[in-house]
């Protein structure tokens, strides 16, 4: 694990996070059971749901969230599939507060376990964001785990917009009003339940976010992706351009689908109908 400043900017802020993401799990619109299961590189919380009979659906949320990103798709997934939406270590959920680096095996040795912990062998693997990231990575490195992969807004395939990061360090300058002014650079696009802008709220207030983005995939990697691919993303996200990364993976992954939404931006949420109907249409690889 890499050693980095703590999640949380201080302990009122973590306990506010803590006590909304419970309610929001007491909300979920199907049953859920909540687990705690151990890996190499700190103890991992998994929510559950759904038709234990049906294909298995792991979730990977992006950084600065939880689990808490799939609860508008659960309801829609709960009868199909058995979905297990994942804490990644060192985000603001329940998993173990330590982050990994980028490099090396780490992020393939923790969801590695996450799949044994489970008893999963063959997976459908999606993630949003940095979630994305962690399905490439892994998906590239063990394609015979991976059944399909859904790249929701990924990192890893193009840079970010430049200027980005240069305006999120000007908006952290501003307090309050930069985080609302971050807010609305954005999410303005997002239809936000209360919730949601509550937690967007004391994550912008009281998280200390990753620095920096994660490393490019070679060519290689990419290639690698032999199983279906589904990427969805926004057509207005200011953080990554949804063209450039949409030419990319075109260019180098077999067997991809690819959906755009012309109304959304980063937060490209909702997505349970696309990723199903990807899923029923797109055969995994003969194994």
């Amino acid at each position: 694990m890499t050693g980095t400043e703590p999640i949380y900017k201080s302990t009122a802020g973590q306990e506010a996070i803590a006590a909304l993401y419970t309610r929001l799990l007491e909300q979920w619109p199907v049953p859920l059971e909540q687990v705690f299961i151990p890996t190499r590189h700190g103890e991992t919380f998994v929510a559950r749901w759904g038709n234990p009979a049906g294909p298995p659906l792991v979730l990977l949320h992006g950084s600065g969230s939880n689990s808490a990103t799939w609860m508008g798709d659960a309801a829609a997934y709960a009868p199909h599939h058995h979905v297990c939406a994942v804490d990644i270590p060192g985000e603001p959920g329940k998993s173990a507060p330590e982050r990994f680096s980028w490099d090396g095996p780490a992020f393939n040795e923790w969801l590695e376990d996450v799949l044994e912990q489970l008893g999963l062998d063959t997976v459908a693997l999606g993630g949003m964001s940095l979630g994305g990231w962690a399905v490439i990575n892994y998906a590239a490195a063990n394609p015979d785990r991976v059944s399909h992969a859904v790249l929701i807004v990924p990192s890893g395939i193009c840079q970010p917009r430049p200027g980005f990061i240069l305006r999120m360090l000007g908006y952290a300058l501003l307090g309050a009003r930069g985080r609302a002014m971050m807010m609305d650079y954005l999410f303005a696009d997002l239809d936000m339940t209360p919730e949601l802008a509550e937690f967007l709220t004391l994550t912008g207030e009281h998280v200390n976010f990753r620095r920096g983005a994660p490393p490019l995939f070679t060519d290689a990697q990419l290639r690698g992706l032999t199983m279906p691919v589904l990427f969805l993303a926004g057509r207005h996200d200011r953080l990554l351009d949804t063209t450039k990364t949409a030419a990319r993976l075109e260019e180098l992954v077999p067997r991809l689908t690819v959906r755009i939404d012309e109304g959304a931006g980063h937060a490209t949420v909702n997505t349970a109908a696309e990723v199903m109907a990807f899923l029923a249409a797109a055969p995994a690889p003969a194994v």
